[in-house]
């Protein structure tokens, strides 16, 4: 994952998603923690962004500790005294302690497309949970994108007296199992005045349900549950974020 990723994003990130439904998704994810005996405690978020779902799980009783590379998401995050976040990168950190479950949402595990990042996180992932602790993240599918292959979209948003605007266009790379989105952003005056312009690239991961299962055997986990996040249904051509849930059975075996 690129070093400064987000890291321009983050001034706009919030306000692109301010109509994603975080309360709807952190119960969905509290169900599937109550579903799995863990109803409290203290819960390892990877990729916490600016904490909008840990908002939400810290009104159902849980603590959480986030972990996200982007220092301006970071600086954005409105902490709390049961949720604190710092600076790291998933794929290499220690916090010296165990946690009963961890969640990564949002595809933030599509992000990991640089070589073994995917293994490195499940193993770190691994390294902080109790034996039988869980592991909730969310991805790409891979029979959804290659039947329905993305396209390029553009949105508008308004902030104060400007309109933001951001045109995605998708790269498919058919050998890697990756899509290359390049972001441009643009920012400008009701007038049409052009205020500011800046490009990011993000590369986005896709899995099958068997790379998912060869990744947790080599990282000392177990599938117990996927699904289509939300719906629940089961995954198909037409499921492009699928919910694992992933179970520590002993400790990681997998060293990069």
């Amino acid at each position: 994952m690129s070093k400064n990723i987000f890291e321009n994003y983050s001034d706009f990130y919030d306000l692109f998603y301010q109509g994603k439904d975080y309360e709807a998704e952190s119960e969905y994810v509290k169900n599937l923690l109550n579903k799995f005996n863990i109803r409290d405690g203290e819960i390892l978020e990877l990729g916490c962004g600016t904490g909008r779902h840990a908002h939400f799980l810290t009104n159902y009783g849980y603590k959480v500790h986030g972990i996200e590379k982007s220092s301006k998401m970071v600086s954005r995050a409105n902490l709390s005294k049961d949720f604190f976040c710092e600076v790291g990168d998933i794929t290499d950190f220690n916090i010296g302690k165990l946690f009963d479950s961890a969640i990564s949402l949002f595809h933030v595990m599509s992000y990991m497309t640089e070589k073994r990042s995917f293994i490195n996180a499940l193993s770190n992932a691994n390294k902080h949970l109790k034996k039988g602790g869980i592991f909730i993240f969310d991805v790409w599918y891979s029979p959804a994108v290659y039947s329905d292959l993305p396209s390029n979209r553009v949105r508008h948003v308004t902030y104060k007296d400007t309109i933001i605007t951001r045109v995605a266009n998708p790269q498919v790379n058919f050998n890697e199992n990756v899509v290359e989105v390049e972001y441009e952003f643009t920012q400008e005056a009701k007038n049409k005045k052009l205020l500011g312009s800046f490009k990011e690239t993000h590369k986005m991961r896709h899995f099958s349900l068997l790379e998912i299962d060869l990744a947790a055997e080599m990282t000392g986990f177990k599938r117990v549950l996927s699904e289509e996040f939300l719906t629940k249904n089961p995954p198909s051509n037409e499921t492009w974020g699928v919910c694992f849930v992933l179970k520590k059975i002993n400790e990681k075996i997998y060293t990069s």
